[in-house]
């Protein structure tokens, strides 16, 4: 009978890696470093030996595996095939074959935003849920959309990019994706502090955030927090953005819960009561009651959704 899942986190700098039960009791989790040089082409060969190694250790043989799975930052394909991702320096790569065959176990791979929001399904925050939508506020927006169990991954892995939902029609922020005003531009940590930044150039409103040699993110809920009136506005417009596509998703999908992660959710309570507030000012009727929650896994919740992913290969 198989026993164990392994789920891997591939990050920038660090491989994060964990040993499961089939059930999701998680028995060992590790690092390795990200060894981008040559292309990245050394990642796949490193994750493979990890796992070897991990398992000689265990005395665990390869029939006991019910298999791998791998969170990238880049789209992934329904074959498993990368499309790009560049902070590994990855063009096309086909993981799921590569890794497949120095492991000898079936591989699953998934867009790491996706799989951290299968984590939440599975052992988080929306633990018996079939359908959920996960946003991850952090240095970027990232996000995942969750169907009946499933990643709506799309055609081309591109489905769930929530940080390119368009929010500001017009005079918009530029993207990194290339386009104008996406939500990833004013809701994210840096996209938080550009804002607030050009509103204290524009206004001579007084706040406490004037007093800052450099603003972060968590200086601007801390002044709300504080009741420092520019705090609010900057925190409630926040809000509206994250709520509107909070609501046009919640539309297309109808889920169960709708989870905030990332670090910008760390500012916690004020952070939720304001979306909620704006999401039911625009959510469809039957969506209205939908319930938001604070993701609970942090760091594990990529390879906690990865070991899930692994079950469904």
């Amino acid at each position: 009978m198989k026993k164990y899942v392994f789920g891997i986190d591939v990050g920038g700098t660090t491989i994060k890696c964990g040993l499961f039960s089939s059930k999701g009791e998680v028995l060992e989790s590790w690092e390795i470093v990200t060894n981008k040089a040559d292309q990245g082409n050394h990642i796949i060969s490193d994750i493979a030996a990890t796992i070897q190694s991990k398992c000689e250790e265990k005395g665990i043989q390869v029939n006991e595996i019910e298999g791998v799975g791998v969170g990238v930052p880049g789209p992934v394909d329904n074959n498993g095939v990368v499309q790009v991702a560049v902070n590994l320096g990855w063009g096309t790569r086909d993981v799921k074959s590569e890794l497949e065959a120095l492991v000898q176990v079936p591989v699953a791979v998934g867009n790491d935003a996706n799989v951290a929001a299968l984590g939440e399904l599975w052992l988080g925050a929306a633990a018996g849920s079939k359908d959920a939508i996960m946003f991850t506020l952090g240095t970027g927006v990232g996000g995942g959309v969750i169907v009946d169990g499933k990643v709506v991954a799309g055609v081309h892995g591109a489905g769930g990019e929530i940080g390119h939902l368009a929010v500001v029609l017009e005079d918009g922020n530029q993207c990194n994706c290339g386009k104008k005003g996406c939500l990833e531009t004013v809701a994210s940590a840096t996209g938080i502090v550009r804002e607030t930044e050009k509103y204290l150039a524009a206004n001579d409103e007084a706040s406490s955030l004037r007093s800052l040699e450099k603003i972060e993110a968590k200086d601007v809920f801390d002044a709300a927090k504080a009741g420092d009136a520019v705090g609010l506005k900057m925190v409630d417009q926040l809000g509206r953005y994250i709520g509107l596509a909070a609501a046009n998703l919640a539309a297309t999908t109808d889920p169960q819960k709708i989870i905030i992660g990332g670090g910008v959710s760390k500012a916690g309570a004020i952070l939720i009561d304001t979306i909620v507030k704006h999401y039911q000012s625009f959510a469809f009727s039957a969506v209205r009651d939908t319930e938001f929650v604070l993701a609970e896994l942090g760091n594990d919740a990529g390879i906690v959704g990865s070991a899930y992913l692994a079950k469904t290969v």
